[in-house]
C-alpha cells in the first residue's frame, strides 16, 4: 500500500521526522508540541495544546481529512495539573465524539519548555 508524506508547507520543516503520513485511508500524525511560528512557546497550557490541536488539523488537511477523522489521541503531558487547561481545549476542536485517548504523564519533552505532545491516528471516509 503506498505512503504518502504529509509535510504541509505552513509548518517548519522538522528534522528527520515527519510530520505525517497517509497509508490507504489511515493517518498517523506525529506529535505536535505548541510551538509558535517563532520557535517560542507560551507557558499556558491553554495555548500549547490550542496550537498543537491546530499544528495536526493542518496536518489533517493536508492528508484530506480533518481533526473529527482522528480515532485515537495519545497526549503527553509534563504534569497532571495541565490536565484540565488541555480538556477544555480539547473540547473547542473535538466537541463531541471524541476519540479514543491514552493521556501519560513523562518527566519531559523534546523541547524543556514543552508542556504537551499530541499525536494521533485518524481514519478517512
Amino acid at each position: 500500500m503506498p505512503r504518502t508524506r504529509l509535510q504541509p508547507n505552513s509548518l517548519p520543516d522538522p528534522v528527520r521526522y515527519s510530520h505525517g503520513f497517509r497509508v490507504g485511508n489511515t493517518v498517523y500524525l506525529a506529535g505536535a508540541l505548541g510551538t509558535e511560528a517563532d520557535g517560542s512557546m507560551s507557558p499556558d497550557i491553554r495555548v500549547q495544546t490550542r496550537r498543537a490541536f491546530e499544528k495536526l488539523a493542518t496536518v489533517m488537511q493536508e492528508a484530506g481529512g480533518k481533526l473529527t477523522d482522528i480515532v485515537k489521541l495519545t497526549v503527553f503531558i509534563t504534569d497532571m495539573r495541565w490536565r484540565e487547561g488541555y480538556g477544555e481545549v480539547r473540547a473547542e476542536f473535538l466537541p463531541s465524539n471524541p476519540p479514543a485517548s491514552t493521556l501519560v504523564q513523562v518527566v519531559a519533552l523534546a523541547d524543556p519548555n514543552a508542556l504537551i505532545e499530541i499525536e494521533g491516528i485518524a481514519v478517512l471516509d
